[in-house]
């Protein structure tokens, strides 16, 4: 027993002498590897152009602009546009008709993030008529410009996206170009934020 008590001491007494054991500091996290931060509820001015092209040459310019809040509190704020107008369809039953909206539809949520930047969710969406088909129905209906037995309906183009970009105050981005496989024509949508003082 007094040799176990004595290994003891003499091994505290060795710890003891040899001073306090190196401790090795945290490492601090770096700015680097820090996420930016959502930060307070800003007000801002978004445009939004879809421009046309018929190879270089521009054929229809169309600007939309909207004001709204980036307010990551409530998650509510955001830029809502709904513009065209309901075009009918036959659907082939006597007295079948139905309306579908074509135009444009924009909804748009903003976060500002404490770098000075503000992420952009967009979902976009543009439809036009831009022609239209003989299609065969009942002689009785028949409408004047076909022959009988044939209706014209629509033939509808339609263009859809989903985006996210990160943004400065006063930038403008290029944000999708798509050629429509019909008619060759290259659509361009380009967006400016604008902070509200």
């Amino acid at each position: 027993m007094q040799k176990v008590i004595g290994a003891f001491i003499f091994l505290a007494a060795a710890i003891a002498s040899s001073g306090p054991m190196p401790v090795r500091a945290q490492d601090k996290p770096t700015t680097e590897n820090k996420p930016p931060v959502v930060v307070h509820p800003t007000p801002l001015k978004i445009q939004i152009v879809f421009t046309e092209f018929e190879g270089d040459k521009k054929v229809k310019s169309m600007p939309y602009t909207s004001v709204f809040t980036a307010d990551p509190g409530r998650g509510q704020d955001f830029a809502k546009l709904r513009i065209g107008s309901r075009v009918p369809l036959y659907t082939g039953k006597e007295g079948g008709l139905q309306y579908i909206d074509v135009g444009t539809n924009l909804d748009c949520r903003a976060d500002r993030f404490d770098d000075g930047k503000f992420g952009l969710r967009l979902s976009l969406e543009r439809s036009w008529v831009q022609g239209d088909v003989l299609v065969p129905v009942d002689r009785s209906i028949a409408q004047p410009g076909g022959t009988s037995g044939e209706f014209k309906e629509p033939v509808i183009g339609q263009y859809k996206t989903d985006v996210y970009v990160m943004v400065r105050d006063g930038q403008t981005v290029e944000s999708t170009v798509a050629t429509d496989p019909l008619t060759g024509r290259v659509l361009k949508i380009e967006l400016t934020l604008t902070l509200l003082k």
